[in-house]
């Protein structure tokens, strides 16, 4: 039987995720390489084509008995990235030549299934995470944050454009394409992305920090959710810590349900107005008030000459290196000395506690692996 779908569907499924007697194994297009992250139900390797030597990819590898009882998942997983892959077809008879793509989604370009494991060849991403860069960075502005999150805005109008809702945007998300100082940015993991059009959304879910009040609250919801979370990660960008923090997970919802954060001097007296005023109209409470992507990019710190150019690097740098400490366990593409270990391979086979103000040395609870929230808080 199938991994995806039930009896009934099985048919289907074997559409959904290519048939391995058909489709071939993955030892026949790629040498496996070395471990770039792992997770709860998967580990992600580096993979070189057989064909192309030197033309890398990352492959996430998923235990099918690990995974057993949350398939659904995983099947709405591909279904997203196969919506957003030019090469995919996702079995609903649509021509490849109708599959959407942008420049800032991590493109999923094959997949293979056999017995015990489910594999997803995706492109790779070499740059980078999000905070590593602008810690590394000698100089970083306003302006800088505003051109960050005016891709990923670009990115997620896209996704909403097309019906889809990521769920779990968040910094660890937002990977960088190349180690190149121009480098765009790239939005990851689709693991809790919806479609629209399969139903309500009212499960709680999200990482805690990130997530929007009116899932907190159980209400069915929609697109906004992915703009209250953006406009959490422009907070950071501006200032190094979250808005809302508490080591109580009661404490913390607590806060993110009223929307209460604020602007602590000396932190944002250097920090425009403008940006301000974009932020409180991302963190939002009331939905029917909060930007959509399309407004948001309308914004005069987006789309004019509002941002500062002012060099922030000194104070942002500092508190993310506080606030922002590297948590246990590490997701997929994240370590700073793998993404270094993939660059020498690259090389070679060419050739060949309040949320509210900063406190240091803390640990990270918003740097968990994605959870499920639910009405007493979060399920670790």
């Amino acid at each position: 039987m199938p991994l995806f779908g039930k009896k009934d569907s099985a048919k289907k499924s074997k559409k959904d995720v290519r048939d391995p007697d058909k489709h071939g194994s993955i030892e026949d297009k790629y040498h496996l390489k070395e471990l770039l992250g792992t997770g709860a139900f998967s580990e992600v390797r580096l993979a070189e084509s057989k064909d192309y030597a030197g033309q890398l990819f990352a492959v996430k590898i998923i235990d099918k008995k690990a995974l057993k009882g949350k398939e659904d998942s995983l099947e709405n997983e591909i279904k997203v990235l196969r919506r957003f892959s030019a090469n995919q077809s996702d079995g609903d008879g649509k021509a490849e030549s109708s599959r959407l793509t942008h420049p800032n989604i991590v493109q999923l370009l094959e997949t293979y299934e056999d017995k015990s494991r489910v594999y997803l060849v995706m492109e790779l991403v070499t740059g980078g995470e999000l905070f590593d860069r602008i810690v590394e960075k000698g100089s970083y502005t306003e302006k800088d944050a505003s051109d960050l999150i005016r891709q990923v805005l670009e990115a997620v109008g896209y996704m909403h454009d097309q019906g889809v809702v990521h769920r779990d945007l968040k910094p660890e998300n937002l990977l960088y394409y190349s180690p190149d100082e121009d480098s765009k940015i790239m939005i990851s993991d689709f693991g809790l992305s919806k479609m629209e059009d399969s139903g309500i959304m009212a499960t709680a879910c999200g990482t805690p920090g990130y997530v929007a009040p009116e899932v907190l609250a159980q209400k069915p919801y929609g697109k906004a959710v992915d703009v209250w979370s953006i406009g959490v990660i422009s907070y950071i960008l501006l200032c190094g810590y979250p808005p809302f923090y508490d080591e109580n997970d009661a404490n913390l919802f607590a806060q993110i349900l009223k929307g209460e954060f604020e602007f602590d001097s000396p932190y944002w007296d250097e920090i425009s107005e403008s940006a301000k005023d974009f932020i409180q109209n991302l963190m939002c409470v009331n939905v029917d008030k909060r930007y959509t992507c399309k407004q948001a990019l309308a914004h005069p710190w987006i789309s004019g000459n509002a941002a500062s150019n002012k060099n922030i690097h000194g104070t942002v740098s500092e508190q993310l290196k506080k606030n922002f400490a590297k948590s246990r366990w590490k997701q997929a593409y994240h370590a700073a000395t793998v993404i270094r270990q993939m660059q020498r391979m690259a090389l070679s086979s060419s050739g060949g506690s309040s949320g509210r103000s900063p406190v240091g040395n803390r640990s990270n609870s918003d740097e968990n692996s994605s959870q499920c929230i639910n009405g007493s808080g979060v399920t670790k």
